[in-house]
């Protein structure tokens, strides 16, 4: 089957043998997959090893074999991949044996993947295949910081850094949906437009000085993935007594804190990552009862998997970036 993959430090397509479905797993022929910023890192954490991996951890298609004593599932189910492998019921952190999809085991940029249909569930049939295979990961880690970690409420505000990235796009309609008052951040005009768009109720440019665009807002929730270019920014923009959920750093990892000031200012931080399959299933049931779809900004041909990786390292999207796999 043809795939994509990381070998000897190098990214290229690939022919691989194509897996079949032991007892408890399905294969499903995929449709589409989505990109993630850990796609483009996994190079640089694996090095020159020799071993072909295929990459790509979110993905939707249609169920092509069914392994002894899978009951739930039947050949030719539409269905979405759960990439949070291992973790099934709501915690405060990932159990030990909690992976993500895409490394160490094989991912989804191929034409065929088989998995557990324990981290398979039922595709929203109101999305297209490139909605759908852009879903999982993205949606999963929005929901789990927005509403299981960040607790919101309605009429509460949230401030976003970050308009345009995945996650952001579904935070923004993930809250706007719950009752929320949202507020982003983009140093791209067009960006900000597109944010207000999709129902931001404020964009503000980050080169500006937050605190002056900001002094007549109450943020009670700021949800962060930037890191150090925009950890201590944010922070100064929260209320007092605020909740600042992380769950990435775009940027570096370390940052400098003033300690003082958190703890004289009350505020609450909380990380977060990915999600559970319970709660995974809440948000699917949450999109499809809103009607949600998912923003993708462009979809590339399986054949030009590099050049989206590319595209997404140069953060030009808005949204997420879907590979058409298959017809």
């Amino acid at each position: 089957m043809k795939s994509f993959v990381h070998e000897n430090g190098e990214l290229k397509h690939k022919e691989m043998d194509k897996p079949f479905a032991d007892h408890g797993q399905v294969t499903i022929k995929l449709k589409a997959a989505g990109l993630n910023r850990r796609d483009c890192a996994i190079p640089g954490r694996r090095g020159d090893k020799a071993e072909a991996l295929i990459l790509g951890s979110d993905g939707a298609g249609v169920i092509a074999s069914v392994g002894g004593g899978v009951t739930d599932f039947s050949v030719g189910d539409e269905v979405i991949i759960n990439p949070a492998l291992g973790w099934y019921d709501n915690s405060d952190a990932p159990p030990e044996q909690f992976e993500i999809l895409g490394m160490p085991d094989h991912g989804t940029f191929a034409e065929y993947i088989a998995l557990s249909a324990e981290h398979v569930e039922k595709k929203p049939d109101y999305l297209s295949w490139d909605e759908a295979g852009v879903l999982a990961l993205s949606g999963l880690t929005g929901y789990r910081a927005l509403f299981t970690r960040g607790k919101l409420h309605p009429n509460e505000t949230v401030f976003i850094p970050g308009a345009g990235s995945g996650v952001a796009t579904f935070l923004i309609q993930f809250a706007k949906k719950a009752g929320a008052r949202v507020i982003v951040s983009s140093r791209s005009d067009e960006k900000r437009r597109q944010a207000e768009k999709l129902g931001a109720d404020r964009a503000i440019d980050t080169n500006s000085s937050w605190p002056e665009k900001l002094k007549d807002e109450t943020i009670d929730l700021v949800i962060d993935s930037v890191g150090r270019a925009t950890f201590n920014r944010s922070l100064e923009v929260l209320k007092k007594g605020g909740r600042f959920v992380t769950f990435g750093a775009t940027t570096e990892d370390t940052i400098e804190l003033n300690l003082r000031a958190f703890f004289y200012g009350q505020y609450k931080l909380i990380g977060s990552t990915m999600g559970s399959r319970e709660e995974l299933r809440a948000m699917l049931s949450y999109v499809e009862k809103q009607q949600i779809h998912p923003v993708v900004d462009r979809t590339f041909p399986f054949s030009e998997t590099g050049e989206a990786m590319n595209y997404l390292q140069d953060t030009k999207q808005f949204g997420k970036i879907a590979l058409k796999i298959s017809e």
